[in-house]
């Protein structure tokens, strides 16, 4: 599956008392990073709510590599690993441009679930080719 890439500029909103980014603000980007895929291929929050589900976070997991700083330029990378009846694996990878050093690695189980029921249910065909034929 391809590797959805967007750019952005660390605000100054998202630096800590320690002078660096936030690690909470991280994975808040790394969910800014799967809605904009999501988006992207057609199979975003309001589309499949009119598909009768939604995406819940299962696990994440966020591996620091390295700082980043006020006004570093960052490139998100995030792929669909593997989707599932019900759950779909997904990747980040967040690197600064102007050194080419990866800031932090991470991951994510999403369980797709009833809006109804909040119950996972079965990943809508049309969902999953939407990721699949990208």
């Amino acid at each position: 599956m391809k590797k959805f890439i967007y750019t952005f500029t660390v605000p100054k909103d998202a630096i800590d008392f320690n002078g660096h980014v936030n690690n909470v603000t991280y994975l808040g980007w790394m969910i800014e990073a799967a809605t904009k895929h999501s988006e992207s291929v057609g199979y975003g929050y309001k589309t499949c709510l009119a598909l009768g589900g939604t995406w819940v976070a299962k696990s994440h997991h966020i591996d620091y590599k390295r700082s980043a700083f006020e006004g570093d330029v960052l490139q998100m990378e995030t792929w669909v690993d593997e989707i599932g009846q019900v759950m779909s694996v997904r990747y980040y990878r967040l690197v600064r441009q102007k050194d080419d050093k990866v800031i932090c690695e991470g991951r994510t189980e999403w369980v797709f679930v009833d809006i109804k029921k909040m119950r996972p249910m079965r990943v809508p065909e049309v969902v999953i080719n939407g990721f699949v034929s990208e």
